[in-house]
């Protein structure tokens, strides 16, 4: 535990627990609005906390060269969960765009 500052493992500890609340607040939308696709958000999200979490445990053991394996599977969740969180953007994004084409045209107000 000496390879991080306490202020910086204060840091990384709580951005883990903070992305873990994110992603169950993302599912807890998802579900309140019956729209599925925050819960794929949600699911897109996992792979970044891994990744945090690879992270924490290489560094908590004073970053060993045994445990070298935690770095390449932090890289490989890393681009995993980017792909993801992009794919899901992209598909929330083509979503709302096909929603604001298929409302009805707002009705001018009339003038005084």
């Amino acid at each position: 535990m000496h390879a991080l500052s306490l202020p910086t493992w204060w840091i990384h500890v709580t951005s883990v627990l903070e992305w873990a609340l994110a992603m169950l607040l993302v599912q807890r939308w998802g579900q309140r609005h019956g729209e599925r696709i925050w819960s794929w958000l949600a699911l897109a999200m996992l792979p970044a906390l891994v990744s945090a979490m690879c992270a924490c445990t290489w560094h908590l053991f004073d970053n060993p060269d045994g445990l070298r394996g935690l770095v390449v599977l932090q890289a490989g969740t890393t681009l995993l969960g980017n792909i993801a969180l992009a794919a899901v953007a992209f598909v929330i994004w083509r979503q709302s765009r096909s929603l604001r084409h298929d409302a009805p045209p707002a009705q001018d107000l009339p003038s005084a």
